[in-house]
């Protein structure tokens, strides 16, 4: 399969226009079905009751675009199937506010459906021979769900600001898209641009200040049909583009879920305890507002996105020193306290006043 560049941008533009077209009815749609969200606690950062049904048109901006642009792929069926259950399992979550092990279980519930359906990482077999082929198929089967679920999770986790989750998977989805494309995988750059396509048109509603929020239903989705599409590679070549290209890309959310894992596991708690310690909330008590702060995660993101494209091109001293800018950029994030905020400005230079003179100087 071949592909130009107008046959790549067509999926894009697909999804892009039915996000933006369900977005709004998603919002209507909402509050009567009590799909929103209320600020309860402290780790809520906005102060108002905000439909939180978003994932909906993210949904079928995705479904619409894979259906038209990729079912003759035969991993796109199952690719459909598994984003459909984790949808209605984020809805779900919504609507009741499943416990964390309930919901997790619902994850790998989906990654093993996708997986039986012939949607799996495969070039994992080839390293074990045809006398181990049931080692190799048993190993696959793990790696495939861990993938799955936790790219899933990544990307869950890191929906805390407005447009926060929804630009980050863009970028993620446009990176690998790239890349799967100059290495001739032309399905999955499909289905990246649809997905890409489908963050973009949603994300003018949800950028601050939000006018809709994508739920569990869109965040669980975006992660799900980031880490389903990224294996469609079918060619043992692909192994570049199936495991180490998104693992680098998705460097941000993977990196601030293994910290809140072994965050929580330090302190004794479930690691599906919620907290507000992630990289965007620290970010955000650094001093900056809603706004910065995503611009900033965006541009983190993307620089783990130019990373893994010099990465794949063999530009391994390029990769390497962007790759240390990112980790020192977020060094710095994660040792400020926030407890000096120094205005952009500088500080106001005030004239200094002489000293007082002493009594018995004056009398003099």
């Amino acid at each position: 399969m071949t592909a130009t560049s107008v046959d790549l941008w067509a999926p894009f533009i697909v999804a892009g226009v039915c996000a933006a077209i369900v977005t709004p009815i998603s919002i209507w749609l909402a509050p009567k079905i009590g799909a929103m969200d209320i600020p309860k606690d402290k780790r809520r950062v906005h102060n108002k009751p905000m439909p939180r049904f978003g994932g909906m048109a993210i949904y079928v901006a995705i479904m619409v675009g894979l259906a038209v642009y990729g079912l003759e792929d035969r991993g796109i069926i199952p690719a459909m199937v598994g984003c459909t259950l984790i949808y209605i399992l984020g809805v779900v979550d919504d609507l009741k506010n499943m416990k964390p092990i309930v919901k997790f279980s619902g994850q790998v519930v989906a990654a093993i459906v996708v997986f039986a359906m012939g949607l799996k990482i495969e070039f994992i077999t080839n390293y074990f021979g045809e006398g181990n082929m049931v080692l190799g198929e048993a190993i696959c089967f793990l790696i495939t769900v861990l993938w799955l679920a936790g790219i899933t999770n990544a990307v869950n986790l890191i929906d805390g600001l407005d447009g926060l989750a929804a630009g980050i998977a863009a970028i993620s989805a446009i990176c690998i898209g790239y890349v799967s494309y100059i290495h001739g995988q032309y399905v999955p750059t499909l289905g990246m641009m649809v997905v890409a396509g489908a963050c973009v048109g949603f994300l003018p509603y949800n950028f601050h200040p939000a006018k809709t929020f994508m739920g569990d239903g869109g965040s669980q989705l975006l992660g799900f049909a980031i880490a389903a599409l990224s294996i469609l590679g079918r060619a043992k070549s692909a192994t570049l583009v199936v495991v180490v290209i998104p693992a680098l890309v998705l460097g941000l959310p993977i990196f601030d879920t293994a910290m809140a894992i072994i965050r929580r596991t330090l302190r004794g708690q479930s690691i599906g305890t919620a907290d507000k310690e992630h990289l965007h909330h620290r970010i955000m008590k650094a001093g900056f507002g809603q706004r910065r702060a995503v611009f900033l995660m965006y541009s983190l993101s993307g620089i783990m996105g130019i990373v893994a494209i010099l990465y794949s091109r063999g530009l391994m001293f390029e990769c390497i020193g962007l790759a240390i800018v990112a980790i020192l950029i977020v060094g710095v994030i994660l040792t400020d306290t926030g407890s000096n905020k120094v205005s952009i400005r500088g500080q106001r230079i005030t004239k200094e006043k002489p000293d007082p003179v002493p009594e018995d100087r004056q009398k003099q």
